[in-house]
Parts: structure tokens; sequence; C-alpha cells
């Protein structure tokens, strides 16, 4: 297999005023597709299905980045104060994304808002405010530290105990929101010692996915965070492997 395409969605501002509407992606995404050894291809919220399959049928993996928070009303909940929203218009394209995602067992990855994304859209549900859903829990936000960290308990056998089984385990946080009901054929690989979850992984023999509520991406992140876009590569080249076998 060549380098594998691995989509990576984008943000999405509306225009203010009189000024342009804009689409944008922190780079520290596809500089880490980059050096896994993968081709980003950046995807712009599309507004029609077509379009998305489109990019879809050329793509080998995709990642969904963080951002802003999920709107729980989309979900049947109610809107908390502390919310703050995406554009609609993103998360609309992010949600049918990820739906046909999943029906093409399309591997996946997942980062803050969009673990949480991927668990929502398989059937599970959020925390929407951690210090009132879980008030005995750690702090996940220090709004005047970006570098705040805390480790983790790792799933024996998992992709996550596979990175950090051996290393130093301090991962990087800043979130509110956070995964309750995991999704149907989803586990828990990595919770924060409070028993807040910061990894999931498929448990789907056909489907090759997996989330992380941390960022590994960022400038916060650590050189054993980077192998957690090694083994996602890995992953999309097993997946691609195996459907050429089927095939």
């Amino acid at each position: 297999m060549t380098k594998p395409l691995i989509g990576v969605n984008a943000d999405y501002r509306a225009g203010q005023g009189e000024g342009p509407a804009y689409t944008f992606v922190a780079s520290d995404y596809f500089d880490a597709v980059l050096e896994a050894g993968g081709v980003p291809i950046i995807i712009p919220p599309y507004q029609t299905e077509e379009d998305i399959d489109e990019v879809l049928n050329r793509l080998s993996g995709v990642v969904l980045v963080g951002g802003a928070d999920l709107d729980p009303r989309r979900d049947g909940w109610m809107l908390h104060p502390t919310v703050r929203l995406q554009d609609p218009r993103r998360e609309a394209f992010d949600r049918c994304l990820t739906r046909k995602v999943s029906e093409r067992r399309l591997p996946v990855f997942g980062i803050g808002a969009g673990m949480q994304l991927l668990n929502v859209t398989q059937g599970g549900n959020l925390f929407l405010h951690i210090p009132e859903d879980l008030p005995q829990a750690l702090p996940h936000n220090d709004p005047l530290d970006a570098a705040h960290r805390h480790t983790l308990t790792l799933e024996s056998g998992s992709i996550m105990d596979r990175v950090y089984g051996d290393g130093e385990l301090r991962v990087n946080s800043m979130h509110h929101m956070a995964i309750d009901e995991v999704a149907p054929g989803f586990a828990v690989t990595a919770r924060c010692p409070d028993g807040v979850v910061e990894a999931i992984e498929s448990t789907m023999s056909d489907w090759f996915a997996l989330g992380t509520q941390f960022h590994p991406e960022a400038d916060t992140a650590s050189a054993l965070d980077v192998r957690i876009f090694e083994e996602f590569l890995g992953g999309v080249i097993e997946s691609h492997r195996a459907m050429s076998l089927v095939a």
C-alpha cells in the first residue's frame, strides 16, 4: 500500500457582518498524520451527502478533530449553560460524516470532541459538565494552564496499553464534557484515576476505530502520545490489507 490518504475534518466559522465564512483546522492534526506516514486530506463541511461519499470513496481512514462542544439537544438532552457550541453547519456535517464512516467501516480516530462525536453517533451519551455530573472528579480543564496533565489507568492488551504500558504516563487535559455511557461495540481502554473516560476502542472485528479525550497531536503532547497516530496508521494499513483479501 502506498501512503494512505487520511481525511481530517475541518472546523467552520460563519461569516460575521460583511466578513467571509472560514473553514480551518489546526496544523497539529495534519502534521501528526504526515509524521505517522499518512497523507492528510482536509475535508471542509460539505452540504450534500453525495459530496461526502465522493471524498470517502478516495480515503483509507478519517481523523475526527476536536473543537467546541456538541449540541446535546441533537441527542435529546437539554442545553447546559457551560456548553460552548460548534457552528451548526460543522456539527451537522460531522455527524453525517461519522455515520457514513461507520457504515463503510472506514478506520477512524476521534480526538477530544471527535471522540465524543464517535460515541454519541454510535449510541452512547455524554456528561455535559464534569464538575456538576462528577463532583468528585479531578480538574480536567485549567484555563490558566494549557499544559494541565493527569495520569491514566490502562486496559491490558489495548492500543493504549501498547503505547503507554512501559512509558511515563501523563496526558494533557482540556475538557469539561466526557463520555458517560459507552456506545455498543466500544470498550473503555483508558481512564483518568477519577474514573473519567479518556480513551475508547472498537471491539468489532470488522471496524478499526478508536478515540482519545486527550490530544496527542497538540504542542502539550509527549513523544509517546504521537505513537497513537502510528498505531492508527498501522490499523489503517491492516484494514486495507484485510479488505483487499476479501475482494
